[in-house]
């Protein structure tokens, strides 16, 4: 059987820690942004927005916010150097999926990325970050009134190394009533 390029990206792509500093062009910002919006969500409510930061003044704002969250010390940076965040977040109103809606796009925007030749990983800590005072006055800034839940960061960048392995597929993880 031929190989699949949708499953071969699933297999492959593996999370990113170390990037290079160069900027994404854009056009390849906004193909993730596209792959994220078109995931499943509950109902075909797409209640969650993309927030994409390539402001460095913004993500090292981010990053700190993140790295103090995560008890890290102080210049540690959670975004492991990747020059792109793009930041979802899912509508609280009257959206009991929302957690499951937002990390659908996340899985879409990681395999967008590995299909485009870029890095990205999921970086935890958005929910604790847009809960606080200062991650509210960045969504009100944004014109951003409706509460939201910070889902998760999805950097992106150009790998700084070699693509990690995959660790084994642990055993007796699927189970068949036939």
């Amino acid at each position: 059987m031929e190989k699949n390029p949708v499953i071969e990206a699933m297999v492959t792509r593996r999370s990113i820690r170390s990037y290079k500093p160069d900027m994404v062009p854009q056009e390849l910002v906004d193909e993730v942004i596209k792959a994220g919006t078109y995931a499943a969500s509950a109902r075909g409510n797409q209640s969650t927005i993309i927030i994409a930061v390539t402001n460095r003044e913004m993500r090292d704002r981010l990053s700190a916010m993140n790295c103090k969250i995560g008890g890290w010390k102080e210049g540690f940076d959670p975004f492991y150097g990747a020059p792109v965040v793009l930041i979802v977040l899912a509508r609280v109103a009257d959206r009991p999926n929302r957690v499951y809606d937002g990390s659908l796009v996340m899985g879409n925007l990681m395999l967008a990325a590995h299909a485009l030749g870029l890095g990205s990983c999921w970086i935890h800590r958005a929910k604790e970050e847009f809960e606080s005072e200062e991650g509210k006055k960045i969504l009100k800034d944004l014109g951003i009134e409706e509460e939201y839940e910070g889902i998760g960061h999805c950097i992106l960048g150009y790998p700084d190394g070699d693509m990690p392995k995959a660790a084994e597929r642990a055993e007796n993880r699927v189970y068949y009533i036939r």
